[in-house]
């Protein structure tokens, strides 16, 4: 049972671009520049940056309280994964932000501060799960989260002007339609 799941989360990863940009080396943990392309950062690229940063570190926060509290090992093995992705995907993000500018910054830094009821109340309800459903509500809590996180990826990828913006949010959603995906999957084996 664990070698289907593994290879179900390889493929998931893959298919979601995380685990590589093509070829055999991993993606870069801060921005690469894009020679001889005007890749300027918009208001729109700028604004759902700022957003995803703020979503991407309510995700890390929910995978961390899960990390403490999961028992079934697929389900660790996948919010480490996620946990990982995300963390890198974060970095990038921070870094876009500064290269945007001051105002793109201070944008990022009003929207950390709002906007995170759901969040929040997923947290609560997760540190509230006794024992035996503490791996259900996770998946519950964080497949929210990341349906969230998959369509503002997709409205980006429609609205965005930046053309890397745009490709890290078609791969956000990529990934986490796959992540929504698999945790469905997951689902009966939270309930033993």
């Amino acid at each position: 049972m664990r070698r289907p799941f593994a290879a179900a989360l390889l493929a998931a990863l893959l298919a979601a671009g995380v685990a590589g940009c093509g070829g055999s080396s991993p993606a870069p943990a801060t921005p690469r520049p894009t020679p001889a392309v005007d890749d300027t950062t918009s208001g729109i690229d700028a604004l759902f940056l700022a957003m995803m940063v703020a979503h991407t570190a309510q995700t890390l926060e929910i995978v961390d309280v899960g990390l403490g509290r999961v028992t079934d090992t697929e389900v660790r093995t996948l919010i480490s994964a996620v946990r990982a992705t995300e963390a890198d995907e974060l970095a990038t993000m921070r870094g876009w932000l500064r290269e945007a500018g001051p105002s793109a910054a201070a944008a990022a830094a009003r929207h950390d501060h709002t906007g995170h009821s759901d969040a929040a109340a997923g947290l609560a309800r997760l540190r509230a799960a006794s024992a035996a459903d503490v791996d259900r509500v996770l998946l519950d809590v964080l497949a929210a989260h990341q349906r969230t996180a998959a369509a503002l990826a997709r409205a980006q990828v429609a609205a965005g002007t930046s053309a890397r913006v745009r490709d890290l949010a078609a791969r956000i959603d990529r990934s986490r339609t796959a992540e929504v995906a698999l945790m469905a999957t997951l689902r009966p084996a939270s309930r033993r």
